[in-house]
């Protein structure tokens, strides 16, 4: 993956993190080599600003990433999230980006689903 303006950390060779995306940034992630996004925020966590997941599949799907939407709070993750995180992260084509609020949720995410 190529530099970017995006603010986005590596975890791991594949899983990548990056706080709060908007629609316009799908094209930069495709652009960039990523093959799928994960979005770990609820709609309307910030309030009415925030984009829905619906606007960020659309931009997602038109840039052919692959996208999905497994919300979570920030505070904290059950067991059974962590599972399904995992689960999903198994099938999904790789690089890819999870984003959430500042990235710090989906980093927990990912280091306690054990994803590699």
């Amino acid at each position: 993956m190529s530099s970017t303006s995006l603010p986005i950390g590596r975890v791991t060779e594949t899983l990548c993190v990056a706080p709060q995306l908007t629609p316009d940034a799908m094209a930069e992630l495709a652009r960039l080599g990523f093959r799928s996004v994960v979005n770990n925020r609820p709609d309307f966590e910030h309030g009415p600003d925030q984009p829905t997941s619906a606007e960020i599949a659309a931009a997602a799907q038109a840039a052919g990433l692959t996208y999905h939407h497994l919300p979570v709070a920030g505070g904290y993750q059950s067991p059974e999230e962590i599972e399904a995180f995992g689960q999903l992260l198994a099938g999904l084509p790789r690089p890819t980006l999870c984003f959430c609020r500042s990235g710090a949720r989906s980093t927990r995410l990912i280091m306690a689903s054990g994803a590699q």
